[in-house]
């Protein structure tokens, strides 16, 4: 009879916090600072409450950088056709977005170009921005 009435209370109290936890998109990137790279699929991290790309992406001088790109949670990419199997290791693929405000070498996943030239959304639809690097 006392926990029913206790658990309720406790949901109440905690769900504002769970709508608190979930960030706006320009809180961690910077929408003026498109990036658009070109590397080497080197790991996913097929979670929630969003998937993590990572590619060995390397410069002009042949220094090889990993850079993280967070993109849209597992259940999205699936209905959009984008499965675990879809990114293969040791694939080269494109990935643009925008760089994360920290300056790490990490970035949102907007839009994902594989090695056979089609291009795939796998960022949050509000991501899109008409500054996305070309």
């Amino acid at each position: 009879m006392i926990a029913r009435p206790l658990i309720l209370t406790w949901a109440l109290l905690l769900s504002p916090a769970a709508a608190f936890a979930h960030h706006a998109y320009t809180a961690e990137f910077d929408t003026k600072k498109p990036v658009k790279l070109s590397g080497v699929l080197t790991k996913v991290e097929w979670s929630n409450p969003h998937i993590w790309i990572y590619l060995d992406v390397k410069d002009d001088k042949g220094n090889v950088t990993t850079w993280g790109f967070s993109a849209s949670p597992p259940g999205m990419l699936q209905r959009r056709g984008i499965t675990k199997s879809s990114l293969k290791l040791g694939e080269v693929l494109t990935i643009s977005g925008h760089r994360a405000k920290d300056g790490s070498n990490n970035s949102s996943g907007n839009v994902v170009t594989f090695a056979d030239g089609r291009d795939a959304l796998i960022g949050q639809d509000q991501a899109l921005n008409p500054t996305e690097a070309k």
